[in-house]
């Protein structure tokens, strides 16, 4: 039998049409609880759902409560971990819940967690200002530090023995700064001595198409799947993907913090998984030709755009060994101030002002008054998050409708 791509299937992988009447697409299980046949049943799923007994050969997790599993998200987590080339999959409510639910599940008090910068504005609240209260010790690291430079900040930390997770955002949001995986993978070798030290990764910005961090050492990878995967700006889900020791555990802190996905949300990525390539395809494609047409224009100072990356440099080797393409994101400073940026943005006709990416349509905003304002402000300067920085999500229209909606606001 021939090996398929993902984007095949992603059709029909994990759903047999018997099972629900002969349906070419699994139908919306809109239930709370599921029936046993009999009582033996009901017991046997209960010890595999809370670890009670390992699995016996060729049996099936079964249904239970929509809470811990439902047929509409066991599909999309089988299918979700074909792009990634994963074990396992859990689905959640949200991005944010997907990040909480692992930092939560694998750091205690006393615990140490290091954490690229920049970092989303949610994530960044709850690494810095809540996991602290919890007696978790945070260290974050810049862009540009090297391996031997961070090994060293650990160490000066006086927490290197309880150090616990790497987590990385790469690019970042919003200024499409790169992060080393493997680099962070051997920071965590180093440091794993009683247990080993977990690299998560928050691959949003590639979605799972363009960069696949578990090939690059990461133990976990994280995606708010409202964005590329989801892909219509209809649904707000997250996901994260692993090996099925750490998944299991992941799912059975999602189980208790109640944060799993319902039925209607996983059915509406699964319809999204099916086009994921052809939308992240055409929208790189676009983001390239506005990258192009722009770049030179007098009123930008400069654009972050990763198919830009200048030969010989650090980050040019890390794009050529991580990614798979230029990806759909452009982190654009114009001359000028917020005042400008402002009217850049009030401007355009075409391209929706909305926080959000990787959707269909193109979205732009403004980070540093928007989805990045809870961040410390010597911070958001530190890491280029400017009054001036206006982040384009490019999406699929025309491209030529783009480059004249772009270059009209800036006019104005």
């Amino acid at each position: 039998m021939r090996k398929m791509s993902p984007e095949s299937l992603m059709m029909s992988y994990g759903f047999k049409p018997s099972l629900s009447e002969g349906a070419i697409k699994p139908p919306i299980f809109q239930t709370s609880t599921f029936v046993f046949e009999k009582a033996e049943e009901g017991k046997a799923f209960f010890e595999q759902a809370y670890g009670l007994r390992e699995k016996e050969d060729g049996e099936e997790p079964g249904l239970i409560y929509s809470r811990l599993n439902n047929p509409d998200l066991e599909i999309l987590e089988n299918r979700l971990c074909l792009w990634d080339q994963a074990e396992e999959a859990a689905v959640f409510e949200s991005g944010m819940g997907a990040i909480t639910t692992v930092l939560l599940q694998f750091l205690k008090p006393g615990d140490l967690i290091v954490h690229s910068n920049p970092i989303y504005g949610g994530t960044d609240h709850f690494v810095k200002h809540m996991l602290p209260t919890f007696g978790i010790n945070v260290l974050g690291f810049d862009p540009h530090q090297t391996r031997e430079e961070i090994h060293q900040m650990i160490k000066d930390s006086g927490y290197a023995d309880r150090l616990k997770m790497i987590y990385v955002e790469t690019p970042a949001n919003p200024t499409n700064d790169l992060i080393d995986l493997e680099m962070c993978s051997a920071i965590a070798k180093e440091f794993s001595i009683d247990e080993k030290v977990l690299v998560a990764v928050d691959n949003t910005y590639m979605g799972p198409l363009w960069q696949h961090p578990l090939k690059h050492g990461a133990d976990l990878v994280l995606y708010s799947a409202t964005k590329y995967i989801g892909g219509h700006s209809d649904v707000i889900a997250g996901a994260c993907l692993g090996s099925k020791e750490l998944i299991a555990q992941v799912k059975g802190m999602r189980t208790f913090l109640g944060n799993m996905a319902g039925p209607w949300t996983g059915w509406l990525l699964l319809r999204s998984l099916e086009t994921l390539k052809v939308r992240m395809e055409q929208q790189a494609r676009n983001a390239k030709s506005v990258y192009d047409s722009i770049v030179n224009h007098p009123k930008v100072k400069t654009i972050h755009y990763l198919g830009a990356i200048e030969a010989g440099t650090r980050e040019k080797e890390i794009f050529d060994k991580q990614y798979k393409s230029a990806g759909a994101m452009l982190s654009i400073i114009l001359e000028g101030g917020e005042e400008e940026a402002f009217k850049f943005l009030n401007n355009l006709k075409l391209i929706k002002l909305a926080v959000s990416l990787g959707s269909t349509e193109s979205l732009a905003q403004h980070p540093a008054s928007m989805t990045h304002a809870g961040v410390d402000p010597h911070d958001r300067s530190k890491y280029g998050i400017t009054d001036n920085l206006v982040r384009l999500s490019v999406g699929v229209e025309d491209a030529q409708d783009l480059i004249w909606d772009i270059e009209q606001a800036l006019e104005s």
